[in-house]
């Protein structure tokens, strides 16, 4: 007799997956995927509400002649294209404000950072008293605004009621009797710089710290114990654990110090003599407002958006080539 072979029954019949319909594992792993962009839905609403529509007006601003006469109606709007900055690139002036203006964010954001971080470093081996008079200092100059902070720091350096330069003609240096710190252009810009890096050290100090006390005792008292100093510690432990940290206040430093303005204009009066001490911000609005030219103005804008985005950019393409996790 011989035996029945067995009735092989389908595939789709044993509860294997048809072809084209996604099994459950997959489904659950799209699902995975899309949760995050759920969550951020309504933030990238809200950007796109509050930041997208006013770049899409200054790009579009930028494409035409708009000046006075355009904004009062008296004159219809004239499509000129990327004649705006065409313009701007063929002005040597544009490049030299652009020098200007790279120079003195790099030197403010180098000196904000050195001095925030140090300051951490020290506030975390000073007694709880010492330290805390620091950071109430230290948030009183981040809390000042930045006209009264302009103020402030001019009539310091005021050529002839300055105690500045009061002090200095005090022990010995009788150069600096009437001396004007933003007569010259770079001393004008030091001026400047000075006042900006007082007030944004505390926001580094602040965040630094933060950051040097989330990190572990263990790592730091193992590291004592085996005879490393303190300096050794701060750039061989700290620094390696804090560089998400330093990755935050670097690219906020970046920005704030680019866009400089109240600053440069309250202390060098509108850009320094013949405009010496011009920065793009301050540019931009002589451009925009002072000459009425707000087409040139809005690519000026443009400009700086897109100089950010990619300064940005390279900064964290740079950080992720060596391997840090952001």
């Amino acid at each position: 007799m011989t035996a029945l072979a067995p009735v092989r029954r389908p595939e789709s019949a044993q509860g294997a997956p048809r072809k084209g319909r996604p099994t459950a594992a997959r489904t659950s792993r799209r699902r995975a995927r899309l949760e995050p962009w759920l969550y951020l839905a309504p933030a990238f609403t809200v950007l796109i509400a509050l930041l997208g529509y006013p770049i899409f007006q200054l790009v579009n601003v930028s494409l035409y002649d708009y000046r006075q006469a355009q904004v009062s109606g008296k004159a219809p709007l004239k499509f000129t294209g990327l004649e705006n900055y065409q313009k701007l690139f063929a002005d040597p002036q544009f490049w030299t404000v652009l020098g200007n203006t790279v120079l003195f964010a790099a030197v403010c954001v180098v000196f904000t950072l050195l001095v925030g971080g140090s300051l951490a470093v020290l506030a975390t081996r000073l007694r709880p008293w010492v330290r805390s008079m620091l950071f109430v200092v230290s948030l009183g100059a981040w809390a000042t605004p930045a006209v009264t902070g302009s103020a402030v720091w001019l009539f310091l350096f005021d050529p002839t009621l300055g105690l500045v330069n009061k002090t200095l003609v005090g022990i010995g240096l009788t150069q600096f009797q009437g001396y004007s710190w933003t007569y010259d252009k770079w001393s004008g810009f030091g001026l400047v710089a000075s006042e900006v890096v007082w007030c944004s050290f505390p926001f580094v100090l602040v965040t630094v710290y933060a950051g040097i006390q989330a990190i572990p005792t263990e790592v730091i008292e193992a590291a004592r114990l085996d005879g490393a100093s303190m300096p050794r510690i701060a750039r061989s432990i700290m620094l390696p654990m804090l560089r998400p940290i330093v990755v935050v206040v670097t690219i906020q430093s970046i920005i704030w110090n680019f866009k400089i303005f109240s600053q440069i204009y309250i202390m060098t009066n509108g850009g320094g003599i013949a405009g010496q001490n011009l920065v793009l911000n301050v540019y931009g609005y002589q451009q925009a407002f002072a000459a009425s030219l707000y087409g040139l103005g809005s690519a000026l804008g443009v400009i700086m958006t897109a100089l950010l985005m990619v300064i940005t950019l390279l900064y964290l393409r740079i950080l992720k080539r060596t391997g840090e996790a952001l």
